[in-house]
């Protein structure tokens, strides 16, 4: 049998092209919260199935597994999307706008599965063009810790698996451009919060109280010092105060100030550093201002690393691919994302796909109500996705 080259499968792909974008308006318009995805597991799963794959359901909570083993023995290839959104009020006006009040797709997880599901396509039923076998991991809970991946993990998505790749559209990349990092590449994500407890009086009489305002104010503060004075200046790191919540009226001294933020770093010793720091800058400030604390500290995702073989054989496929001008340089991002885990267990590439175009409708940012994409970028990523399976997989690479 004659075996076709890639050409065929970018032909099928581009035949598909409306129906990708089709399956991501759908998406789109009907988002879930993260571990709460089960209509949206389904139309993946019932999608799966009528291109012919058997599929495994209920991995690891809501995710969903099919394979693809070709006709000759060979490496096994893991290609992964997301599918969870976030708890964001819409505020688009198109047609395929959120259908779901007070949830929306504002990171392009509907993007990335709508281009695997595309992929799926264009190789079902191609098992003799093959030489390996593929695994399509459609992951829940990326949004929310402690994400989906480290539980679909745990439940047998890597066993066999030889390399793991995946892709994230960017609205920070234009329309055509892919990036290809190296090395640590996304920032380990903690988060901790802090709730001070004092004792509130009249605003009149505050040496008879306990301000936690002031307590609060003091920590904030500090807390600033942690990176600026004690990490060395050579590692990245980050230590942001997001919420401060205290006080009910302006002639009350406070009893109680809560505080939330969230800790960025690469250097897993840096990381033990922070926690360490913080937890004994919020003791030390406590006990020094007679009041007293209730510290939770969460280690979220580990640092994403993209080992540098993998990185430097996937640009050169998508340079052969594109050609050396789509390859898009990108620095490192205190960004997060759970793909570290299977990076953790099994070699391979996160890559980034540029989704803007000229409108500014294309440029708003990440979990911002207004994000959108150009879905032109479906195709690429499908594309790029492909050119990686052709060189790995396909029998006249």
């Amino acid at each position: 049998m004659t075996i076709p080259n890639i050409q065929s499968w970018k032909d099928q792909l581009q035949s598909d092209y409306s129906q990708i974008v089709e399956w991501r308006r759908h998406l789109h318009a009907h988002p879930e919260l993260s571990f709460q995805e089960t209509n949206t597991a389904r139309f993946i799963a019932d999608t799966l199935r009528g291109f012919g794959y058997d599929v495994r359901t209920s991995v690891g909570g809501n995710g969903i597994l099919a394979d693809l083993k070709g006709d000759q023995p060979g490496p096994c290839i893991a290609l992964r999307a997301d599918f969870d959104a976030l708890p964001i009020a819409e505020e688009n006006d198109v047609p395929y706008k959120s259908q779901n009040p007070g949830v929306m797709h504002a990171c392009g997880h509907d993007g990335h599965t709508s281009t695997l599901l595309g992929v799926a396509k264009v190789l079902a039923g191609r098992q003799h063009e093959l030489r390996g076998s593929l695994r399509f991991i459609f992951q829940h809970a990326e949004e929310k810790l402690p994400g989906g991946a480290i539980a679909m993990i745990e439940d047998g998505a890597l066993e066999g698996v030889d390399e793991v790749y995946g892709a994230h559209l960017a609205s920070y990349m234009p329309l055509g451009k892919l990036s290809v990092p190296s090395g640590p590449s996304m920032a380990a994500v903690d988060s901790f919060a802090i709730t001070v407890q004092g004792k509130g009086g009249h605003g009149a009489k505050p040496h008879q109280t306990v301000d936690a305002i002031v307590v609060g104010s003091q920590l904030v503060a500090s807390l600033q010092h942690i990176v600026a004075r004690h990490i060395n200046p050579l590692d990245s790191a980050v230590v942001t105060v997001g919420v401060f919540r205290a006080g009910s009226a302006f002639n009350v001294i406070a009893d109680k100030a809560e505080i939330e933020g969230t800790v960025r770093s690469f250097n897993p010793e840096v990381r033990k550093q922070l926690e360490r720091d913080i937890r004994d800058m919020v003791h030390g400030i406590t006990l020094a201002e007679h009041a007293t604390y209730q510290l939770e500290y969460v280690n979220g995702y580990p640092a994403l690393v993209n080992p540098l073989q993998q990185a430097e054989e996937v640009q050169a496929i998508f340079a052969r691919e594109f050609g050396e001008d789509a390859l898009y340089g990108l620095d490192a991002s205190m960004g997060a994302e759970d793909f570290a885990y299977y990076l953790q267990h099994r070699p391979g590439n996160f890559f980034n796909v540029g989704s803007q175009n000229d409108s500014e409708d294309t440029a708003f940012p990440h979990h911002h109500p207004r994000f959108d994409i150009d879905e032109r970028a479906l195709q690429v990523a499908a594309q790029a996705f492909l050119a990686i399976v052709a060189s790995k997989l396909l029998h006249n690479a």
